[in-house]
């Protein structure tokens, strides 16, 4: 790749032009409805820092986010990979500039130990799944591989090392991926290709002359922002539903088949209690101690007893080992975000138990139905619901999904059960009245996430709840069988 040279005055004379360009974007962009992720990468010497600090200074800094990830800390390693990356995702109407990304650590274990091609592939699609995931979610990615040769690199690193005012940014680390720089470039060649998707593509930009290289970093920028505005404003606004008609009947006919008449006497219900309270607790610290986490997931109809099942699966577990996420409707930060952010950010570490009371089921359930999102966006919301789930247990999570069942008649006589009782009826609202009457259109949502997210990895408990007994058992029990496969 030639390197493109540009005098001072030219420089002087665009960077001008794009620094207003770049400030009324940063305006725009407030009112947008996506945010901006620029990625920059590279090989060491290409000069991502001097880049960083030139676009630091045209930007606004308050409308700015820089990261820069380093190797993995304990707490890091703790949590599945994505957990880090998603944790530092702009927000809405903001640029983030990423130094370094998901792309650091596959290259920087490619550097310490060669891979497998197949392991690269595996990783690439990983990435590649993750970034289609964030650009539909209202990502505008950018990444841009600044290119520089093998004897630029070198001539790069020993002008910097010979300077004491900047030797401390040549690191050991970096002579040695200079003496690989083949393989290291043929690696992220190989990465760069597989990750290069409609709507996230590379740019390479050569890195030999930094004012050509800043510039075109720029005006890629203003470029790739642009073409996101216009794409925006033909996205057509969400809207409920008109046909409640199933995508797959097999997960409706499954929920219909549920036997709802099963009941448990007071008399058996305190001898099973007891037996799988004691058994639950043991498959708990057995799995803690061997340093899983435990994601319990909670969803279910309005007054099927979700709650009553959770206060007693808990009482078997140490307080101090798990916590409870009572899900409502998302604040207006979380709004603004990917629908999957806010519960990343409650995924428990190793050795920790996290109860979902609602989760990221919302979106194909009360969203789809209530038309809060697009059909698009709740369609491929079950391939990335799937990930998700599939991203905890290659971490070693075990993950257990209740669906809480109850017939129509049951639920109505909880509903004036809970209005006639002074203690219970904060639990009763308009919302649950209105969902019950939209029954039909909830149905066949609930049997979609039935047919779409029960996967051997991350299964589907169908609970029968018209007996509150026979449920909370019923629970327990599965909860402890789980636990202790995960175990074996």
């Amino acid at each position: 790749m030639a390197t493109e040279r540009i005098t001072k005055r030219a420089y002087l004379n665009e960077a001008r032009q794009l620094r207003r360009e770049l400030i009324e974007l940063q305006l725009q962009l407030k009112q947008a409805p996506f945010k901006v992720l620029l990625i920059l990468a590279g090989p060491e010497g290409s000069g991502r820092g001097e880049l960083l600090h030139t676009l630091a200074e045209w930007l606004d800094p308050r409308g700015v986010d820089t990261f820069s990830f380093h190797p993995p800390t304990e707490e890091e390693r703790a949590h599945p990979a994505p957990w880090r990356f998603w944790r530092d995702l702009p927000a809405m109407g903001r640029i983030g500039l990423y130094t370094g990304s998901w792309y650091t650590e596959t290259l920087r274990e490619e550097a310490r130990n060669k891979r497998a091609r197949r392991h690269l592939l595996e990783e690439a699609e990983r990435i590649r799944r993750f970034e289609k995931l964030l650009g539909d979610g209202g990502t505008l990615i950018i990444k841009v591989w600044l290119h520089l040769s093998r004897k630029a690199q070198g001539r790069r690193l020993r002008t910097l090392w010979a300077d004491p005012s900047t030797a401390w940014r040549v690191t050991e680390e970096d002579w040695q991926h200079h003496l690989i720089y083949d393989r290291l470039a043929e690696t992220a060649r190989l990465i760069r290709q597989r990750t290069s998707r409609h709507g996230a593509p590379w740019t390479t930009i050569e890195a030999g002359d930094e004012r050509a290289r800043d510039l075109a970093v720029a005006r890629l920028l203003v470029r790739r922002f642009r073409e996101q505005q216009r794409k925006a404003t033909r996205l057509s606004p969400p809207k409920p539903p008109t046909d409640p008609k199933p995508l797959r009947p097999s997960g409706l006919r499954r929920l219909r088949a549920l036997r709802l008449d099963q009941e448990m006497s007071e008399h058996d219900y305190t001898a099973l209690r007891e037996k799988w309270l004691g058994r639950l607790s043991a498959s708990v610290r057995g799995v803690l101690a061997a340093g899983k986490s435990v994601v319990l997931v909670f969803e279910g109809w309005d007054a099927a007893g979700k709650g009553g099942a959770i206060r007693r699966l808990t009482s078997a577990i140490d307080p101090r080992d798990y916590r409870v996420v009572s899900v409502a409707k998302p604040t207006d930060e979380e709004k603004h975000a990917h629908y999957l952010w806010r519960f990343w950010r409650e995924v428990p570490r190793d050795g920790r138990v996290t109860v979902f009371d609602r989760s990221w089921y919302g979106r194909v359930l009360v969203e789809r139905v209530e038309g809060f999102c697009r059909a698009d966006e709740w369609r491929r919301a079950y391939g990335e619901i799937n990930d998700f789930e599939r991203q905890l247990t290659e971490h070693g999570t075990v993950v257990i999904k209740y669906w809480l069942h109850v017939s129509h008649e049951v639920q109505l006589s909880r509903f004036q059960e809970r209005e006639s009782t002074p203690h219970k009826q904060h639990k009763l609202n308009d919302e649950d009245w209105r969902n019950r009457r939209k029954r039909p259109a909830y149905e066949a949502a609930v049997g979609d996430m039935l047919a779409l997210t029960d996967t051997p990895h991350a299964p589907w408990q169908l609970v029968p709840a018209d007996d509150k007994r026979f449920a909370r058992i019923e629970v327990l029990r599965t909860a402890t069988r789980l636990l202790e496969a995960a175990l074996e």
